[in-house]
């Protein structure tokens, strides 16, 4: 957990240091608000808007090794740097243009764990949002442990004002049924 933690803040630190925001989502984040499983990389949204794309990718292409050939060039063209520490841990750097992201990675609070440095996480809800609209089984499997665990202090209706809008714009409204049921049914046990 410590290399994890190490490889986040390094990677935080190094989009600091270019004014560039960003905040850690995926594993790292479900470890914080939901039922922790186990995660072997750092997903990441660094918050470039398109005109800082190469500045943030080649910022971090200083401090880790891509993962693929020519990832600078991947990044630019998808959005998504493919990276990795000197220690393994593998990173995920999705490079952040919409007003969601945006507002997610301003929302985004420190967390820390005894023995790691301190992070900046999403939110609760900005990562149930993120889960519902990837929509794989492990991410219904991680939003079923943070309604689980996080209870009533979700707030349900900013989830459901958050999502609706992504769902609606990517034809995806399975993402925002499956949530609402979801809540639905902690709600009845």
């Amino acid at each position: 957990m410590r290399q994890l933690f190490g490889a986040a803040a390094s990677a935080l630190a190094a989009l600091s240091e270019q004014g560039i925001d960003a905040c850690v989502i995926g594993g790292l984040a479900v470890a914080r608000w939901g039922e922790p499983r186990f995660t072997v990389d750092v997903d990441l949204v660094a918050m470039t808007a398109v005109s800082r794309d190469a500045e943030a990718v080649d910022a971090l292409l200083v401090k880790f090794m891509p993962r693929m050939p020519d990832a600078r060039a991947f990044a630019l063209a998808h959005r998504v740097l493919i990276l990795e520490s000197s220690e393994g841990v593998r990173l995920d750097v999705s490079l952040g243009a919409l007003e969601f992201e945006r507002d997610m990675v301003a929302r985004s609070t420190e967390w820390s764990v005894d023995g790691c440095p301190s992070i900046r996480t999403c939110l609760a809800e900005d990562l149930l949002v993120l889960k519902a609209f990837a929509g794989r089984e492990k991410d219904w499997g991680d939003i079923r442990g943070i309604i689980r665990r996080q209870g009533a202090a979700i707030n349900r209706n900013t989830v459901v004002q958050r999502l609706t809008p992504l769902a609606e714009f990517a034809e995806r409204p399975e993402a925002l049924r499956g949530l609402q049921e979801m809540f639905r049914d902690s709600s009845a046990e």
